[in-house]
């Protein structure tokens, strides 16, 4: 290895032609990066604004599958994008059984093929479901015991991410791992950040352009910036009860029609209900619905049919964020404490042998909404609205 000092060789850079550099940059030896020649990729698993997900399978083992995550380099004229910084040391912080483990980062080649820009991939173990690919396979049945589990795993994972100061900033199904076994991975990472607790007399001013429209809390959408963990406790609710529904319990299609959708099921926003709501931004710019009372239990009961579970959902899908129920709290509640007790989840996943992630899903059309609303009936018979 060169003794020359660092700065030494950074001025050397400085008087190199643009081909020698490019011959540089293919020489380089990262020797704490890997290249992603090493694994194979197999099929691809996921698809949206945050890149392309792959399945892989390790070349010298053969056996061994990972996730890689491809990082985007499109807007970045030089150096590494900030966000995938973060997700990375945020990544690298969390260790949990219940939070997706970060491999390794790797990356391609730099040549003259892909302009001398090297492509980055996060390397995570390999899950072989996300939580909305397999509510979407009308197939797939979880028993209330299997619920539990499902909810409990969930629950442990944001008590430790929140024990830690983070905040994930996009809870929904399809960020919810699985593996084959039946362990729950918190996955995608890519809207994640550390959080404080603000001083009486300061105020955070986080963005609140995060969490999927379906999945995220009113005070978000009435413009809140000063926020924490019940951000992500919201998201479980909404999660929660989409293990029964089977789709997302309220698919707005604009910001303005969510708040709606929320009004509609946990009434209206108040000052009494929620003090201190009237000071939100948004609260005298948007128009909202008045006079409508709170049908959490009501309108889920008929799909939930358990009384503590109702209570559980009820208290995660709180208007007010400092009254809504917290990681801890909710793992102590007697939903997880009553017969049927959360149970393993492995032998009811052994009966599916295929993957199933939300990209891969069939998209739900009219049949398919059909055939889920035969499955949960009202006591006269009569068939369930399913999108509130």
């Amino acid at each position: 290895m060169s003794s020359r000092p660092r700065e030494g060789r950074a001025e050397d850079q400085k008087h190199l032609t643009l081909a020698e550099k490019q011959k540089y940059i293919e020489n380089y030896d990262f020797i704490h990066c890997d290249e992603s020649s090493k694994y194979e990729k197999v099929a691809k698993i996921g698809q949206g604004t945050f890149g392309e997900v792959f399945k892989a399978r390790e070349k010298k083992s053969n056996k061994k599958f990972v996730a890689m995550k491809k990082v985007l380099m499109d807007h970045e004229k030089e150096g590494f994008p900030i966000t995938a910084l973060r997700e990375i040391r945020i990544l690298q912080l969390l260790k949990h059984e219940n939070v997706v483990n970060l491999i390794e980062i790797c990356r391609t080649k730099a040549t003259v093929a892909n302009n001398h820009r090297s492509t980055f991939y996060l390397v995570f173990d390999f899950c072989e479901h996300d939580l909305a690919g397999l509510l979407s396979n009308i197939n797939v049945k979880f028993s209330l015991g299997e619920i539990k589990k499902v909810m409990q795993q969930l629950l442990n994972g944001l008590y430790y991410i929140h024990s830690n100061k983070i905040l994930h900033r996009d809870m929904k199904a399809a960020n919810v791992l699985i593996t084959k076994t039946g362990i729950l991975k918190l996955a995608d990472f890519g809207l994640a950040r550390a959080f404080s607790v603000p001083k009486a007399d300061s105020k955070n001013r986080y963005t609140n352009r995060v969490v999927t429209l379906w999945y995220r809390p009113p005070e978000l959408l009435l413009g809140d910036r000063n926020y924490g963990p019940p951000v992500d406790m919201w998201g479980a609710g909404c999660i929660m009860a989409e293990m029964w529904t089977r789709s997302p319990i309220m698919q707005g299609g604009t910001e303005q029609q969510q708040l709606q959708y929320i009004s509609q099921l946990c009434g209206s926003f108040t000052p009494e209900v929620w003090p201190g709501v009237e000071e939100l931004d948004l609260y005298k710019t948007i128009e909202l619905l008045k006079g409508h009372k709170r049908k959490v239990k009501e309108r889920l009961r008929p799909y939930v049919k358990d009384e503590h579970g109702c209570d559980l959902l009820d208290k995660l899908l709180t208007l007010d964020p400092k009254k809504r129920i917290d990681a801890d709290s909710a793992l102590n509640h007697d939903f997880f404490w009553c017969d049927p007790m959360p149970c393993d989840l492995s032998k009811m996943l052994s009966q599916h042998l295929q993957s199933m992630f939300e990209y891969l899903a069939p998209r739900r059309t009219m049949k398919y909404q059909q055939q889920m609303n035969q499955i949960v009936k009202t006591q006269d018979n009569s068939l369930i609205d399913r999108v509130w």
